[in-house]
């Protein structure tokens, strides 16, 4: 929300040329919406098949919220048979995602002054080699693959997106700290590019770090992973969210989302909802009022099947 330039206000539905206009409105709070609308009429009718809403928090900084509940629901003799995850998707199927294992890596240096930078070890130096090798990790599947056509990109990605170190100019840096991410395709092992990473730092850079001084070095501390999800085509779960949309193709997306952690709890998941995942996180975030009817629609269809013990 810092400094992007809106032009409503964010924190209030504004409607206009139709299109609603407000913060999180694309990004799943739409969907929610709609589920809370309808829970008054779907209460009044008792229905053959259990339909339950969960609401999570947290979903943007790793997926924590639901854990706990995924956790509990895995225990229990009886599992939720389908799960529907609301993220945007214009309505369509999402079958597949890719997963994200993310980390924050410390180096430690030794610090001197600039002019005797043969006695120091520098940390932002040292950080830099790694980044540069995590870049080279990236060209590497962008040119040679694997490849799955029906991600954008189609290939796993890897990025750098924070660095901080040093204090001046003149003096060799003790301490720097990077962040970085591995958008992987749903067979790729995240843990074995992590390794692949952690054996060149051990290899190639801490040697000579402490040659000069034994105390310096690299850690890495785990932020966040968020597995890939990856359903059949023919799995009952998509079949039934086909017809619920009445489309008859189903998708995949590079963006992470709970479906994967209750697939690897033991639950079917698909990914349908209202909006588009290009108009997240922006300002003047909006959807358009026919995502919210479609979606409407969607779950009314679904209540059906639910009082009619299709499901």
């Amino acid at each position: 929300m810092d400094g992007q330039d809106w032009h409503t206000e964010p924190f209030q539905v504004v409607e206009k040329d139709g299109r609603l206009y407000g913060r999180g409105t694309s990004d799943m709070k739409s969907f929610i919406g709609v589920c809370l609308a309808l829970a008054p009429e779907f209460l009044a009718r008792e229905i053959a098949t259990p339909l339950h809403f969960a609401f999570s928090y947290d979903e943007e900084i790793g997926c924590v919220g639901v854990r706990g509940l995924i956790e509990a629901l895995a225990k229990r003799p009886l599992k939720p048979s389908a799960v529907i995850v609301g993220e945007p998707t214009e309505m369509k199927v999402i079958r597949a995602h890719k997963g994200k294992l993310s980390y924050r890596c410390h180096v430690r240096g030794h610090e001197a002054h600039s002019s005797l930078a043969h006695a120091g070890v520098n940390a932002v130096e040292a950080a830099a080699e790694a980044v540069a090798y995590l870049k080279t990790m990236a060209r590497r599947y962008r040119e040679q693959g694997p490849f799955d056509a029906e991600f954008v990109p189609p290939y796993t990605t890897v990025h750098t997106g924070t660095m901080r170190g040093g204090t001046a100019l003149n003096i060799v840096p003790r301490d720097c700290s990077f962040e970085f991410e591995f958008r992987h395709l749903p067979e790729d092992d995240p843990d074995r590019l992590l390794d692949e990473l952690k054996r060149h730092v051990a290899t190639h850079i801490e040697p000579e770090m402490r040659a000069t001084h034994a105390e310096t070095g690299f850690r890495f501390e785990a932020m966040s992973h968020i597995p890939g999800l990856a359903t059949d085509e023919d799995a009952d779960i998509v079949q039934l969210v086909k017809a619920l949309t009445g489309r008859n193709t189903t998708g995949k997306v590079a963006f992470g989302t709970e479906a994967g952690l209750f697939q690897n709890g033991g639950m079917p998941a698909v990914v349908c909802g209202p909006g588009s995942i290009e108009q997240a996180h922006k300002p003047d975030e909006f959807i358009a009022r026919e995502q919210i009817d479609l979606c409407e629609a969607f779950l009314r269809r679904l209540f059906e099947r639910c009082w009619q013990g299709a499901v």
